[in-house]
């Protein structure tokens, strides 16, 4: 009898899981499809939140969190007291990142390192005066270890002739010689060919990019501006 008993108790259990497993897949599909419908953001996932009645969504505009009706949406910061302020939307945004540079890192115009210690990658536009200033400093970078992998971040939008100018840039014969270039202010010559470009803006607006240059360490941490290559250096020295 307790055998029969605990039989029924397993498969009651098992049921309510199977039962709450869709009600949650339901509720996702929901807020899917009222951010799409409403506010015409494509949602790349959605999750569970460290807040209870918040789920955290990204999307392709950036990182949210969403009351679980689908009624609220926050664009914030969650803070855990009890983990000595643990940034949980930055140990997110940290996963996310990393998940995004990994898959664009073959389409990325790379300065490498002889003897690399460091990948860092780099959110840049041709036309940005501090990412024209960080350029300059590649060959230092390069010399203490540091590979740079840039990703294009063209900042007047993909309608634009900066746009057009970056793929010039990614397609173009030599694409660091033409980064340098392009960096110094010289035209760039038109090319096209099957690129990233669109791609890695894309990446850059659901990481929450906002301007460049917008520097990426090997942790998944992030240097949102222009920063010495000295200092890059000792950020990540001091990250091990």
């Amino acid at each position: 009898m307790k055998v029969v008993k605990q039989i029924a108790a397993n498969s009651f259990a098992l049921a309510a899981l199977m039962v709450s497993s869709f009600t949650h897949a339901a509720d996702d599909a929901a807020i899917q499809q009222k951010l799409n419908t409403v506010l015409g953001l494509e949602v790349e996932s959605v999750a569970d939140s460290p807040v209870p009645g918040l789920v955290q969504v990204s999307t392709d505009r950036g990182f949210f969190y969403i009351s679980d009706d689908g009624q609220f949406l926050l664009q914030a910061v969650v803070l855990n007291i009890d983990e000595g302020m643990r940034n949980e939307t930055e140990v997110a945004m940290t996963a996310l990142r990393l998940e995004g540079v990994k898959k664009m890192a073959p389409s990325a115009i790379t300065f490498k390192a002889k003897n690399e210690k460091h990948v860092i990658s780099v959110f840049t536009d041709i036309s940005c005066g501090y990412c024209r200033k960080l350029h300059n400093e590649i060959g230092e970078l390069n010399d203490k270890g540091i590979t740079v992998n840039y990703l294009a971040f063209p900042r007047a939008g993909l309608n634009s002739e900066n746009y057009e100018e970056m793929v010039s840039v990614w397609c173009a014969a030599n694409p660091q010689r033409a980064l340098t270039n392009a960096k110094a202010g010289e035209s760039v010559d038109s090319a096209s060919c099957n690129n990233k470009v669109a791609e890695q803006y894309m990446l850059g607006q659901k990481l929450g990019v906002r301007g460049t240059p917008n520097i990426i360490l090997p942790d998944g941490s992030v240097i949102p501006g222009y920063q010495p290559a000295d200092a890059i250096v000792d950020v990540l020295n001091q990250a091990g």
